[in-house]
């Protein structure tokens, strides 16, 4: 019973708008104190000293310091405006260079706020002027801009990774197939939807390709491109052929940011300052929110509530993948209302035992919910890149036409889900052709 009230507490006041961190935290240390008196103030500090001590989670704040520093350099927006003129003369050639700058931003950055406010700043207008319809224009730009969840370096998988006790080397290698299927999936969605509906997405002219090809030339396509690669080949590279661990990588990447920013004659006093500002904003609100889960784990744990969770899935006589179902839709749902940060941290603890106690590959089921997580980005009416979205938006997009348009990528999403858990082989695959 206190237990199931520890929960309902949390709900309500989650659903009321208290900050996250706080709630956690501030509940979990109440009935830890009513339930083991004052030893709680001496529990919980080691709990959390052992979580400073914890060398993966400096790649943290330095995976997003790299991203704030790239999405400063400007290289992002010239990275949209080039692939937009390459793919101009394909149906919905906008949409695809939408979704495939999304994927290198991802690889480059992970940063979904920086990402959808880059895209829908630049992208957004030139769609809109072209005709395009508002739903297509809005749905692609959420949805790409999301994908540093799941494409690596993500901080999804380095908190999974942390959370789970698995390798965040083998999740990065894990997260490639499926992050490319994802982009995949999007470029043939949009690409068949502007074939059989032309007229909510016009057709470039002859005229306009050809002034669009003049506008190139070979030193601002090598800018363009390779600066990036760069980057991306220096951190994801280092880790895949076991030169530098996740948190030696994201070092590098840090480093090659600032370096491309110099490069690109942004690196100002200002600019530094506000990296670091945003950097840090963002690094205290996720480990804030990881002390506050920490609180509620030890009190979870200290009322038996893991041996509990366990003993009930053993009497429910439960298959492993009706528990998979089970935690999957559990999640699937939770992202409708609160934060993937908050999910990782309060859901993931709880199940990963009864995962282990099936013999279940952990592997695969960090993707797999790393997959479910990224829909709590577009799932109104908490999607986090909505709100990002709306706030760059014209005010000729309303909420209703981003929420429209991002349905057919949240079923996108649910189908790849449901592909690799009938074939958990692509996810598995590379990393133990890597390893041997």
């Amino acid at each position: 019973m206190i237990l199931l009230l520890l929960f309902l507490c949390l709900f309500v006041t989650l659903l009321l708008g208290f900050p996250v961190a706080f709630t956690l935290a501030g509940i979990s240390l109440l009935f830890g104190y009513f339930t083991f008196g004052t030893d709680i103030f001496y529990l919980l500090p080691l709990r959390i000293y052992g979580t400073m001590n914890n060398q993966i989670l400096i790649a943290v704040p330095l995976f997003i310091y790299m991203g704030v520093m790239l999405e400063k350099s400007g290289i992002a927006q010239r990275l949209l405006q080039t692939m937009a003129i390459l793919l101009g003369r394909f149906k919905g050639g906008l949409a695809i260079s939408v979704a495939i700058v999304g994927a290198m931003l991802a690889a480059s950055t992970g940063i979904v706020g920086a990402t959808v406010v880059t895209m829908g700043l630049m992208s957004l207008p030139a769609m809109l002027n072209r005709g395009y319809d508002k739903k297509y224009a809005t749905g692609i730009i959420a949805a790409s801009g999301t994908l540093g969840q799941i494409i690596p370096p993500s901080i999804v998988l380095i908190l999974m990774g942390n959370v789970m006790n698995i390798s965040i080397g083998d999740l990065f290698v894990a997260a490639v197939i499926p992050g490319v299927a994802l982009v995949t999936l999007y470029i043939l969605f949009v690409y068949i939807y502007a074939v059989f509906n032309p007229e909510k997405v016009p057709h470039y002219s002859q005229e306009e390709i050809q002034q669009f090809k003049n506008e190139l030339s070979y030193k601002s396509l090598l800018n363009t491109f390779v600066l990036p690669f760069l980057l991306i080949i220096a951190v994801l590279g280092s880790i895949f052929l076991g030169i530098a661990s996740p948190t030696e990588a994201a070092g590098i990447g840090a480093l090659c940011a600032t370096i491309l920013t110099l490069f690109e004659k942004k690196l100002t006093w200002k600019v530094m300052k506000d990296a670091a500002y945003e950097s840090g904003h963002l690094s205290s609100m996720v480990f804030m929110i990881l002390v506050g889960a920490t609180a509620f784990g030890l009190v979870f744990r200290g009322l038996g509530g893991d041996e509990m969770l366990v003993h009930f899935i053993q009497q429910a006589n439960l298959s492993p993948y009706a528990f998979l179902a089970i935690v999957m839709l559990g999640i699937f749902i939770a992202g409708f209302f609160i934060d993937f940060i908050e999910i990782i941290f309060i859901f993931i603890p709880v199940v990963t035992p009864i995962f282990l106690l099936y013999d279940m590959n952990l592997l695969w089921i960090g993707i797999l919910i790393s997959l479910n997580l990224q829909t709590s980005f577009l799932t109104p009416p908490f999607g986090f890149s909505l709100f990002y979205l709306k706030g760059v938006a014209p005010r000729s997009i309303k909420t209703s036409d981003i929420y429209k348009g991002i349905l057919p990528y949240i079923g996108i999403q649910l189908i790849l889900i449901l592909i690799v858990v009938l074939f958990p082989e692509i996810v598995t695959w590379l990393p133990g052709y890597l390893n041997d």
